[in-house]
């Protein structure tokens, strides 16, 4: 079970519904690993990943002045915060699966708030939180900076669309080295409500999906996006 920390703003309602939309090699490497994959932060597309907006980055900058190691900290700091995003949204997304799905042949996995808060197990050699990212003008916003998982918890406003919850892990305190990023373990069963096939995938796609979950020894609600049902005219 994940940590509570009282700055990081998550919504009481455990039944929230999130996502995570992926192609089948991940969604095949959770299953086999029973391991959440966690994206190093600095890996991110985003190059505002885990950095402050203007107004606290003058702030830092002032401060900085007799402690030039201050500045520093926080860009290696980045190398050490491991990320697993989920998508907030009742429903599923078309832009969703645009952005993180290619060639027909992705899927999404169905969860809740108090899913993925319950699938994860007590980590002791780490701290571990989930948390609600915060959408913001980085040219005036201020971002706090007195809790060290503040950066990585606030975008840009261009990313509005993405609505995201987070699972973020910070390994500074451990000898341990991200590469690309981490793997934390997780309750399969519980994470998972239920998957969506891709809505353009061909049906022998979803007879694959459904033969490897079950050779595998899940038994997950399996069913196709009908973004692309049939028309009703």
């Amino acid at each position: 079970m994940y940590q509570n920390n009282p700055n990081i703003k998550l919504t009481e309602n455990t039944d929230t519904v999130i996502w995570k939309y992926l192609d089948l090699s991940k969604f095949l490497d959770l299953l086999l690993s029973q391991k959440l994959f966690m994206s190093r932060s600095d890996k991110f597309e985003d190059q505002y990943e885990g950095t402050f907006s203007e107004p606290t980055y003058e702030e830092i900058k002032k401060l900085a002045i007799d402690n030039p190691e201050f500045i520093n900290y926080y860009k290696t700091h980045r190398e050490k915060i491991a990320i697993s995003s989920w998508h907030i949204n009742e429903y599923e997304s078309f832009a969703m699966w645009q952005i993180f799905t290619q060639n027909s042949e992705g899927l999404a996995i169905q969860s809740t708030i108090g899913r993925l808060q319950k699938s994860l197990y007590p980590e002791t050699s780490f701290k571990q939180f989930i948390g609600e990212v915060n959408y913001i003008d980085y040219k005036k916003e201020y971002i706090p900076f007195d809790d060290s998982f503040f950066p990585f918890l606030f975008k840009r406003k261009s990313f509005q669309y993405e609505r995201e919850v987070r699972v973020i892990t910070d390994v500074s305190k451990n000898n341990i080295k991200l590469n690309d990023g981490l793997k934390i373990n997780v309750d399969i069963n519980e994470l998972i409500e239920k998957i969506y096939i891709h809505p353009k995938s061909e049906n022998w796609y979803k007879n694959l999906v459904i033969q490897l979950v079950k050779e595998l020894g899940f038994n997950f609600s399996i069913e196709k996006s009908d973004l692309e049902s049939d028309i009703l005219i």
